[in-house]
């Protein structure tokens, strides 16, 4: 039986929680994500009011859940309850995790709170020494961690936040205390801090990696010569072995993992543990699309944020998606996958946590994945740094920008001078242009795609929502009348 706390113990964000697992691997995890709940326990005064938890993974063979087949997850959002057998994935026993960020999202829909699948991260501006903190909410594969972890910046949480409204200001806590990754592809030159801690002595659970002859971890895509043989998934391997299917079998999985605490990184934020949280100046929300968003464009205000931004959040599959390449998947808030609550219901909280506010954060948009004609990438992998360091800036108001039909972008001479100071590299008017030119026809297609989502699938869509991307479809018929199909940013 474990006592945890999501969220920094005795605070007003803290959750306490109960899980009961026979597995040695959920009680060791769970003990590196989440801080210990014990005496939070103790303390409640309503001793129903926790998150409960039982796991089993069922009967073993070989240190395996033998009865896959009748794996079940059950989740009682009344009781906050959830039951699990005859599984080990992390996904269904880590309990703490998005099984209890499904109570999360009822309990903050009753009491006036949000629970959101975000990171947390502190922007530095060294000039005027201060640090500001923006969350973000992306999809898989879209760029999340790699924005969490700029170099040079600081993490406070990577995955789950609870967002609530503290006298008069959005404060946010990271519900956890460490990060369990996907390993594939961390690296030392794309993701030093990672790499460094991965490689370093540590506490530091490895999943479904292969361990070579040294007894190191051994991952697919971390940058060194490929093993000849080992320990993996697949039992004794050797370089060429086949499987079943007559395959070669990889030397690790695609979907390894690794369970780290946020401490062991360099880059982790002294604020990890304040039970009051960071205030929050900016909110981002991401998506992956080829043809249709800019680089990064701030809302106009905070409905229009979560109406015609966040409330429209696509991503295109990629070649390590099931299925088709290059469709696009409706994920409101990157959190639709954990909602237990209805959609409109969802919404219509994002917009009251700021009734009243008189500081309510900014919100953005990014896409990292815009393609030119030739279907090359129109931004660089790094570029991400200087959208946030706008960002930090517009929180301030110390930075300018354009207003278009879908919401305020960087003007090229601010952004020539964060190039400048962030990568110390020249920028070009030509790549501006072409970033930053509004797609009106793709942008039109994409609010009458998103419009026949509400209208078909979801029955409580609160009517501004409708509203504001009808006003932001008119604003863009207006200006193609005026400007043609892709205007660029000069012309506003």
């Amino acid at each position: 039986m474990l006592f945890r706390s999501l969220g920094p113990a005795d605070s007003e964000f803290s959750i306490s929680a109960v899980q009961i697992t026979d597995s040695s691997y959920v009680a060791h995890s769970e003990d590196i994500l989440y801080r210990g709940g014990y005496e939070l326990f103790r303390k409640l005064e309503d001793r129903d009011n926790f998150f409960r938890f039982v796991h089993s993974s069922g009967e073993l063979d070989r240190g395996v859940s033998k009865d896959v087949k009748k794996r079940r997850v059950y989740i009682d959002l009344h009781e906050e309850a959830v039951y699990s057998v005859n599984t080990q994935y992390a996904g269904n026993t880590l309990g703490l995790k998005k099984l209890a960020m499904r109570l999360a999202i009822k309990r903050a829909s009753e009491e006036g709170w949000l629970t959101e699948h975000m990171f947390i991260m502190g922007v530095s501006c060294p000039r005027k020494k201060r640090i500001t903190y923006l969350t973000g909410s992306f999809p898989s594969a879209c760029g999340k961690t790699a924005t969490a972890m700029l170099k040079g910046e600081r993490i406070i949480g990577d995955d789950i936040a609870y967002l609530r409204n503290i006298h008069g200001r959005v404060r946010a806590v990271n519900v956890e205390r460490g990060i369990f990754g996907i390993i594939q592809n961390v690296n030392k030159s794309d993701d030093p801090v990672i790499f460094e801690a991965l490689t370093s002595p540590g506490e530091i659970i490895f999943s479904n990696v292969l361990v070579d002859e040294s007894n190191n971890p051994r991952w697919l895509g971390d940058g060194r010569d490929d093993p000849e043989k080992g320990v993996n998934f697949s039992g004794e391997w050797i370089s060429g072995k086949l499987g079943p299917d007559g395959k070669k079998v990889p030397y690790a999985h695609n979907n390894a993992r690794y369970t780290i605490r946020l401490r062991d990184l360099k880059n982790c934020g002294d604020s990890l543990e304040d039970a009051e949280g960071v205030e929050i100046g900016g909110v981002i929300y991401g998506g992956r699309d080829s043809d249709t968003s800019v680089p990064v464009a701030q809302s106009f205000d905070w409905a229009h944020g979560i109406l015609a931004q966040a409330a429209m959040i696509e991503s295109e599959t990629t070649a390590a998606t099931l299925g088709q390449e290059g469709v696009r998947k409706f994920n409101l808030m990157a959190n639709l996958d954990f909602l237990s609550i209805p959609i409109g219901r969802y919404i219509q909280n994002n917009l009251d946590i700021v009734q009243g506010l008189k500081h309510r954060p900014l919100i953005f948009h990014v896409n990292y994945f815009l393609r030119g004609k030739d279907g090359q990438y129109l931004n660089g992998i790094k570029d991400k740094h200087v959208w946030v360091k706008w960002m930090e800036l517009r929180v301030h108001e110390e930075i300018g920008a354009i207003k278009t039909p879908i919401g305020y972008i960087p003007g090229y001479e601010d952004l020539r001078k964060l190039f400048k100071d962030v990568f110390a590299k020249d920028y070009r008017k030509v790549d501006y242009n072409e970033q930053f030119k509004i797609r009106i026809p793709e942008c039109i297609e994409k609010i009458e795609r998103i419009k026949q989502i509400y209208h078909a699938k979801v029955f409580d869509t609160p009517h501004i929502l409708m509203k504001t991307l009808n006003e932001q479809k008119a604003r863009l018929e207006a200006c193609r009348k005026r400007y043609g199909d892709y205007p660029q940013p000069d012309v506003f």
